[in-house]
């Protein structure tokens, strides 16, 4: 009672008391509450008692289901009669509702049957149980039918805490109890007031996809009641959900597939082919039309095999496709992007046609079906193309309607891509240049009306990756046209975004000369209008640079001074410092195809013009300055070295302006976003450069190790990363990367002595042991024999389990690649040295992967943990799968049976004996399966294995 009192002071709190702070402790107490053990009996007494208000009611409810879904297994052996019975009182109490309690009381008594051997239910299992309540309680049938409607749902609810073996054990026998089903079903359609609740269930039991035979369906009750359904005016949702349901059913493999299914399919298509006029019937509800345009979709997404042989019957519903696509609501038409989508694969690939034989025949059928089909396609083109129009009150559009338009466009933009892989992209364009001469054409050839225009033209560009680049007929025409188009923001940014996908195009005109000047005014046109314009127009300035690289080296001081005036703001341009960087990409593209001698000349130029800045800033106190003020022109210097693929003029430009690089580092190595910016461009310059950096190398790395010790930022490891990868195995080079591996591993080991130390530090862990797996690759001859090797070993133990995912994987890929080693440095001396450290270490970090596919780690890392788990067994064997059985031994048996462990040992073993690795990955999915089906469980099997017990002793570092 005390218990009782406390859950109704609390539902009272939360859901009726003033304050906030009351409300958030009541919610904290009930969720508290809900995993204890006295939640059954609590739940359980407030449920029968009369007097519980509707809030107890459905929060007791709520407990109870859960506490059958997640914690059966508290409950003691002989509990399940007494559960089973409380259950059944209740449902049958609530059988007309509250409907949220009868519910959450349904799944209860379905999550209880996924427990449960069927043999405990009686003869029949669960539905010969529930028949005969129901034949002899006819009074609860609401509530009964709705446990059968829930009880096949169940089946793929992993929220309930079942063995993988009892789960498909259970599916087994709904699957064997679904003839018992339907005929309870059948019996209730004779009640007229539940029809809608018996098509419900029928729909979910159908999902099991058990391979009812078609003719069977074809003739059923059930499936007759569902079609006659179909004419009611509103339409039944549950016989459109019934008939979706038999559409999917047809074409399911485990029911034997569309030609043991072709009776039934013959009886439900023309049905719904007969609902084709109530897509144009503006007085049918609009939820009727969209459950018709679903039915339709289905259809379209199920048999789109058969629909793609090109038969007179599947042009039958090839063509009300259209009409759905051709629907003005959006949302419905959208319902058929799909099949056009599946239909194009089907057409165009040949895996479709490798029953043919020969390659003749395969492209005699092929251009056959794609002829059949390209009106169609020709159609669908019209049909989506106005879709794409800005509305006319665009400027009031919230951002999420706004958000909702952009996703639109591109939806329309897929379709578009479809058509023209059937069309071929040239025709496509003629399409859609036919009806931008028409737009254009209704406006008074002026554009005054620019929605239309800018529609079409985002069409062409969507298409832009399927014209061809000699298209000699349209393109020239569309070019010419951009030129004359009106200042709106809109209609430019959506031309320069089409500038820049046709660069190739551009390049490929034969007037490719003589029209580059014009599309580059268009571009600075764009620059000046809006910064989405700006954004757009300096995209479309990178590619054309980059496609037309050859054609523009003429032009390159024409080029730079549109550059400056874009990053110095001059002639209006409102071109942001990030875009800015598609104009220094741009330019380093022109730049890497000029000769050296000039390229050295343009670079400087470029280099001066970034550096300049920088160099006026260190005038001044550059503690006091924001970040941005310097990474802005850093940036730019990155973007030079990255993109400028001169090796001498870039190592020529690093060590001009080493000096400037050397003062920031010197001055703010505690601010890690200029670090990060000026990492980046030291990264890129080393990259480019390779060894004509030789003579600036030294400092470069003097610099990230004395910093690094004092400020510990990321940055200063993956620059180190790229400076192992290129002079790794240079042999002048030995001294410095020794020390400098040494120096940044040994500092790191003291950093991270914990696992919460790991987790405070996940970027630091990420990009170290990403370092450490380079210098396994690059330079295995510094790194394996030093002393910091066995360390960063221990260290990599102890961050196994993080649950930060970037640094999680850098670890787990480091620990595999020291397993793996053989793969990539096959000398003995170093596999010696490797076997020293792992062998000892082998049953720690066996327990701990263990523990990590057994919920130390989300279950998303399974793929990572395994292949590392899979390493380690693949090089010590026998010796590793000892390792496993000590670890699997800890879990406790109520956790893991002793058949479980044995499957999973036995999957090793099978590894380390040479066999296919796939049964591993499925016994390791249910090891993870099982050892998670609750929290109980989970805490038990990391208490057990407890991988967290592993800290390193802090030494100092010199």
């Amino acid at each position: 009672m005390e218990h009782q009192n406390a859950v109704k002071e609390a539902l009272n709190a939360l859901y009726h008391h003033p304050d906030d702070t009351v409300r958030v402790q009541a919610d904290r107490f009930l969720q508290t509450f809900q995993g204890t053990l006295d939640a059954w009996q609590v739940a359980d007494n407030l449920l029968h008692d009369s007097s519980s208000n509707l809030e107890t009611l459905i929060f007791c409810s709520q407990t109870l289901r859960s506490k059958v879904q997640r914690d059966f297994e508290e409950l003691p052996s002989g509990a399940f009669q007494k559960l089973r019975e409380s259950l059944t009182t209740l449902l049958k109490k609530f059988h007309k509702g509250p409907p949220k309690v009868r519910t959450q009381i349904s799944i209860a008594v379905a999550a209880l049957a996924v427990h449960v051997p069927a043999a405990d239910w009686g003869d029949g299992g669960i539905v010969s149980w529930l028949r005969d309540e129901m034949n002899m309680h006819p009074e609860y049938v609401p509530g009964f039918l709705e446990l059968l409607t829930v009880l096949p749902e169940e089946t793929f609810n992993y929220k309930i805490a079942a063995r993988p073996d009892r789960r498909r054990q259970f599916e087994k026998e709904l699957t064997s109890q679904m003839e018992a089903a339907l005929s309870i079903l059948t019996a209730c359609l004779s009640i007229i007031e539940l029809k809608e609740q018996v098509l419900e269930a029928f729909a979910s039991w159908l999902r099991l996809r058990h391979g009812i035979p078609g003719a069977v369906l074809a003739c059923h009750p059930l499936v007759h009641s569902a079609l006659s359904s179909l004419n009611c005016d509103p339409l039944s949702e549950a016989s459109v959900n019934v008939i979706s349901e038999l559409i999917h059913h047809t074409a399911s493999p485990s029911s034997g597939g569309i030609s043991a299914q072709t009776p039934l399919i013959q009886v439900i298509v023309p049905q719904i082919l007969s609902l084709k006029t109530h897509l144009r019937d503006s007085s049918k509800d609009e939820e009727d039309v969209k459950a018709i345009g679903r039915l339709f979709a289905d259809v379209g997404d199920s048999y789109v095999e058969l629909i793609a042989t090109g038969s007179d019957e599947s042009m039958v519903i090839v063509h009300a496709l259209l009409e759905v696509t051709s629907h003005p609501e959006f949302d419905i038409a959208s319902m058929t992007f799909n099949f056009w989508h599946s239909l194009q694969l089907m057409l165009t690939k040949r895996d479709s046609y490798s029953s043919l034989g020969s390659e003749a025949s395969i492209e005699a059928e092929r251009n056959r079906r794609l002829h059949i089909f390209q009106p169609a396609y020709q159609s669908l083109v019209s049909l989506v193309g106005f879709r794409v129009q800005y509305p006319e009150d665009y400027q009031g559009l919230s951002y999420e309607d706004l958000k909702e338009f952009k996703q639109t466009r591109y939806a329309v933009a897929d379709v578009l891509i479809d058509a023209a892989l059937i069309l071929g992209g040239d025709t496509t364009l003629k399409i859609l240049h036919m009806k931008l001469l028409e737009a254009n054409a209704q406006t008074g050839n002026n554009f005054q009306e620019w929605r239309p225009a800018e529609a079409i033209l985002f069409c062409i560009w969507a298409i832009s990756n399927y014209v061809s680049v000699v298209e000699a007929e349209v393109m020239p025409q569309v070019m010419a046209l951009l030129q004359n188009l009106p200042q709106q923001a809109q209609l430019l940014q959506t031309a320069c975004l089409l500038v820049g996908a046709y660069s190739k195009w551009l390049n490929a005109a034969p007037a490719s000369v003589s029209i580059l000047p014009s599309i580059i005014r268009i571009l600075m046109s764009g620059m000046g209008t809006s910064e989405d314009c700006a954004a757009a127009a300096a995209l479309a300035f990178r590619h054309i640079c980059d496609d037309c690289r050859k054609n523009l080296c003429g032009y390159f001081e024409d080029l730079f001074a549109i550059y400056c005036m874009a990053i110095n703001g001059g002639g209006g341009y409102k071109v942001s410092a990030e875009d800015s960087l598609n104009l220094v990409e741009a330019l380093g593209m022109v730049v890497t195809e000029l000769p050296l001698d000039q390229a050295k000349g343009a670079l400087e130029k470029l280099c001066f013009s970034a550096a300049s800045p920088l160099e006026e800033t260190a005038k001044e106190d550059l503690d006091k300055k924001h970040a941005r003020e310097l990474t802005v022109h850093i940036d730019r210097f990155a973007f030079l070295f990255r993109y400028v693929n001169h090796p001498e003029a870039v190592a020529a430009e690093i060590n001009k302006h080493w000096a400037i690089f050397r003062v920031i580092f010197d001055a703010r190595p505690w601010d890690m976003r200029t670090m990060e910016s000026l990492c980046r461009a030291c990264k890129y310059a080393v990259r480019t450069s390779g060894r004509y950096i030789i003579n600036t190398i030294g400092e470069m790395l003097a610099k990230i190790q004395f910093h690094y010790q004092q400020h510990h930022q990321p940055c200063f490891l993956y620059l180190s990363s790229e400076v192992i990868k290129i002079f790794g195995s240079d042999p002048s080079c030995a001294d410095y990367l020794k020390n400098l591996i040494e120096t940044l591993f040994a500092h790191t080991t003291c950093l991270m002595t914990s696992i919460k130390e790991v987790t405070a530090r996940p970027d630091i862990a990420d990009d170290c042991f990403l370092l450490a797996s380079r210098c396994l690759r690059y330079c295995p001859h510094l790194f394996i024999p030093s002393p910091i090797f066995p360390p960063l070993v221990d260290c990599a133990m102890i961050g196994i389990t993080v649950q930060h995912r970037e640094a999680c994987h850098s670890i787990l890929t480091f620990l595999s690649d020291i397993f793996d080693l053989e793969k990539s440095v096959n000398e003995e001396q170093f596999v010696r040295i490797r076997d020293n450290i792992i062998i000892p270490r082998g049953a720690t970090i066996t327990r701990i992967l263990i523990a990590s596919l057994a919920g130390a780690l989300p279950s998303s890392r399974l793929d990572t943990v395994t292949y590392s788990l899979l390493a380690l067994t693949r090089t010590y064997r026998l010796q590793a799968v000892g390792w496993a059985k000590e670890s699997v031994s800890l879990i406790p048996r109520t956790a893991l049976t002793e058949t479980e462990s044995t499957k999973f040992l036995q999957a090793l073993s099978d590894v380390a004996y040479g066999t296919d690795v796939n049964s591993l990955i499925g016994h390791v999915e249910e090891l993870s399966d099982v050892c998670r089906r609750n929290r109980t469980v989970q805490d038990l099997v990391q208490a057990a294995l407890k991988p967290l017990e592993l800290n390193l002793v802090a030494a100092p570092v010199s």
